[in-house]
């Protein structure tokens, strides 16, 4: 057995016994900021150009964020461009806060100030590195020294700050990140958070965002979500800061992690769209915001246009959304199992039926209408379908409500078509096969020229039919009368043979409305010990039932001769 697995250092969580987020439940939305323009735009092979930043901060303030990190200007002449572009082109909201990013290095700091000149509201976010790894094998330091860039880094920028208010009224507010946090120990964490809020002057008043980030994800949600109540518990100037995470996604749980972590007492999210980012990404806060959602809890960002939104992303990332991914991808809303479909085809009848103010369908939850997907199919034929996806099908796409007892055979034929394809099949398709095996039966009965009238007989109406029917090369006059005009076209059958039909139901419903209103009418009948259902169509409902029962005798005789 391969022993490589004995080279990694398993993480060592603190220990918590009386930790409180396991009982806590999300209520309200975090603050959200989105990173999409700076960690999400340093992690693709092919960064934006300025025209693809500038819509996509558009979209991103059309979907309401009000905190955009919109890059790292000390860091290239790109970068400080798409600042100095949405400044002097005045393209920022007055709502919308920008956040840039920096180094705790002084070159960087000044050439950051020189970039935000002229903003109206920004939050400076800098950083350095504390983790016990990066202070070993990377700066060669102790924890001193890693909190003394740290402290300096913070004093120079609150003297950049003074210096550049005393000419400006911008607004500047300040993030402070000790990168791998989730690496650090969380004692050297609260160290050095509280000594950048000291050298901040943060107060209650003057709050200063202190994000803590899951950099590399190395541990299970708890434990991170752990750390994060450890520091809010003991840091000494808790009331004047704001908690925010920024979690990655290397073990595959970056919502989980930031989930727990939000009910530990982080009351900010950093995070990207489709969780785009460095390795194997951010956190995605379109999900993130779409669970709240699912839970009645408003997420304060608008998802209602999901189709656009991913349009615009991929287009100016390059990147795929994948599709299954949450809320989002192509085949999320999509079912193709015979039991889920039919689960789902019954809620959609129960909340129609019921008028329920709550969305109640088994498997989806969440409306698709709410993100404007309310036109893609929900239910998707193949092989493994069942004998409602092709009922529900045709419902949804097509207005036919085809009755209950008639989805095992529709349903049977539909799958027969689909292993015969060893694929897929389209909407259009399955209507095909409708039309095809009820709507243009060819059989040995050929309905030409009739009609339906009613007369007084004694004290009751009489029904009657009569008409023309084609078989075997001739055409026969039949007439028939009865209860009504189903019983009096079976007598006038019985005229050339067409015996032992017993009807057993039938169903009938409009097809379109208005002027082009067609009913259409489902018949099903015994003959001997089998049942099969016949499909007729006509403006007249009386007709249609006719033309259904016709259908019927045609696809059972088949070339069965009449009986003398």
């Amino acid at each position: 057995m391969n022993q490589g697995f004995r080279k990694y250092i398993p993480f060592q969580p603190i220990r918590l016994p009386d930790r409180t987020w396991p009982d806590k439940v999300i209520t309200k939305a975090p603050i959200w900021c989105s990173v999409d323009l700076r960690d999400g735009n340093q992690a693709l092979v092919n960064p934006m150009n300025l025209e693809q930043k500038l819509e996509f901060f558009q979209m991103l303030c059309e979907i309401g964020f009000k905190e955009i990190e919109v890059g790292f200007p000390s860091a290239s002449e790109t970068e400080y461009e798409i600042l100095r572009t949405l400044i002097e082109q005045d393209l920022i909201p007055d709502d919308v806060t920008v956040q840039v990013l920096v180094q705790a290095r002084e070159h960087l700091i000044r050439r950051t100030f020189e970039a935000i000149d002229g903003a109206k509201n920004v939050i400076v976010h800098f950083y350095n590195s504390t983790s016990t790894l990066q202070r070993k094998v990377v700066f060669e330091t102790d924890m001193q020294g890693v909190v003394d860039i740290a402290v300096e880094g913070a004093r120079l920028i609150r003297s950049l700050t003074e210096e550049m208010q005393k000419t400006s009224d911008i607004n500047i507010r300040y993030e402070y990140s000790p990168e791998s946090f989730s690496g650090t120990e969380v004692e050297n964490s609260v160290w050095i958070c509280d000594r950048v809020l000291e050298e901040l002057g943060a107060t209650p008043d003057n709050k200063v965002i202190i994000n803590l980030p899951n950099t590399v994800e190395m541990s299970t949600p708890n434990t991170f979500a752990d750390q994060v109540e450890y520091c809010i518990r003991h840091m000494k100037h808790r009331d004047s800061a704001i908690i925010s995470v920024h979690p990655h996604n290397d073990r595959g749980c970056g919502i989980a992690a930031t989930e727990l972590s939000v009910m530990a007492g982080a009351e900010r999210v950093e995070g990207t769209l489709f969780g785009n980012g460095e390795r194997t990404g951010n956190v995605d806060i379109m999900n993130l915001a779409l669970n709240l959602y699912s839970q009645g809890v408003d997420p304060e960002l608008e998802f209602s246009h999901m189709n656009h939104i991913k349009e615009v992303y991929e287009a100016c990332t390059s990147m795929k959304v994948h599709p299954r991914h949450p809320y989002a991808g192509e085949l999320v809303f999509t079912a193709f199992s015979g039991s889920h479909q039919d689960a789902i085809n019954k809620g959609v009848n129960y909340m129609a039926r019921e008028h329920s103010p709550y969305w109640e369908v088994p498997y989806l939850p969440i409306d698709p209408a709410d993100l404007g997907r309310q036109y893609e199919p929900i239910i998707r034929i193949n092989s493994q379908s069942g004998k409602g996806g092709a009922a529900f099908v045709m419902q949804q796409s097509f207005g036919y409500q085809l009755p209950k007892a008639m989805h095992p055979e529709f349903g049977a034929i539909v799958k027969k078509a689909c292993d015969r394809a060893g694929r897929e099949i389209s909407p259009d398709e399955v209507f095909d096969l409708f039309k095809k095996e009820y709507l243009e039966v060819s059989g040995p009965y050929e309905l030409l020229n009739y009609r339906v009238f009613t007369d007084q007989e004694g004290d009751r109406v009489v029904a009657h039919f009569e008409g023309e029917i084609r078989f075997e090369g001739r055409t026969h006059p039949v007439a028939g009368k009865g209860n009504g005009p189903i019983d009096a076209f079976f007598s006038a059958l019985d005229q050339i043979g067409v015996h032992d039909f017993e009807f057993v139901s039938y169903s009938e419903h409009a097809v379109a409305a208005g002027a082009d209103s067609k009913a259409v009418s489902y018949i099903q009948l015994r003959h001997g010990d089998k049942i099969i259902f016949g499909v007729g169509m006509d403006s007249h409902i009386s007709i249609a039932s006719i033309k259904g029962i016709l259908c019927a005798v045609n696809r059972t005789c088949g070339g069965l001769r009449p009986q003398a």
